[in-house]
């Protein structure tokens, strides 16, 4: 595994491309049911960069997810997209920067069930402003080892073959930052290991700056960092 320069919790964030956390707060409810699901987080992923964040159910994954998302505005605290300070946008230009800049991978793939997996990767080209603005999708499904399935539906796919496809229709805009939640969670190891692989030859090659949440010990040697969380906090 190996280990680029990192960003510690507790220290400050730099400015640029990839992802920057810059002393993220997130507090949810009010009154005697407030919580803190994040508390002051300080996180940079760069360009390129893979990293894994492991922590029990309950410890502030999927809200790091959401704010580094641009779905969930923080509390406190500034996020950083490609350079972009998302806490100052409009509600309608982080919806254009979800679209243009950020690719989602889910547990299941979330595919479209009427649409094959070409027409999954058409369709959120379409989504994004058309087809030129990001990667071709039949060679990008090659790429992903999916072109000869490409006129296949959902259900006709497995459920490794269907991450495949998700992988690729989150990546088919070329986007700056991507996040996966719990990619393996239905797959048996062996799938696990390729899907991981995938993942990280497609973050490096195209400098993807990716975040997975992930309970999976199994694949982390192929993630370039791991950080662990708790309580809403980070640590490495």
């Amino acid at each position: 595994m190996t280990h680029p320069t990192q960003q510690l919790p507790g220290t400050s964030a730099p400015t640029g491309a990839g992802l920057v956390l810059d002393d993220v707060s997130l507090t949810l409810g009010d009154g005697d049911s407030t919580v803190t699901a994040l508390d002051h987080v300080h996180l940079t992923v760069a360009p390129g960069e893979l990293l894994a964040v492991l922590g029990p159910s309950g410890a502030g994954k999927s809200s790091l997810l959401a704010v580094a998302g641009a779905l969930t505005r923080p509390s406190e605290g500034t996020v950083r997209i490609d350079g972009a300070d998302v806490s100052s946008l409009t509600g309608a230009r982080q919806a254009a920067l979800r679209r243009e800049r950020i690719g989602f991978v889910f547990q299941s793939g979330n595919l479209l069930p009427a649409l094959t997996a070409l027409d999954q990767l058409r369709f959120a080209l379409h989504v994004a402003g058309g087809e030129g603005r990001g990667r071709d999708p039949l060679t990008l499904l090659e790429q992903v080892g999916m072109d000869h399935k490409a006129d296949r539906r959902p259900h006709e796919l497995s459920g490794g073959e269907r991450q495949r496809v998700g992988i690729a229709r989150a990546l088919v805009t070329a986007p700056a930052l991507l996040l996966v939640d719990e990619p393996t969670a239905a797959l048996d190891r062996a799938r696990s290991h390729e899907v991981v692989r995938l993942l990280a030859a497609e973050t490096h090659e195209h400098g993807v700056a990716t975040v997975m949440v992930t309970h999976d010990h199994d694949v982390l040697d192929h993630c370039d960092r791991v950080v662990h969380m708790e309580d809403g906090r980070l640590s490495v």
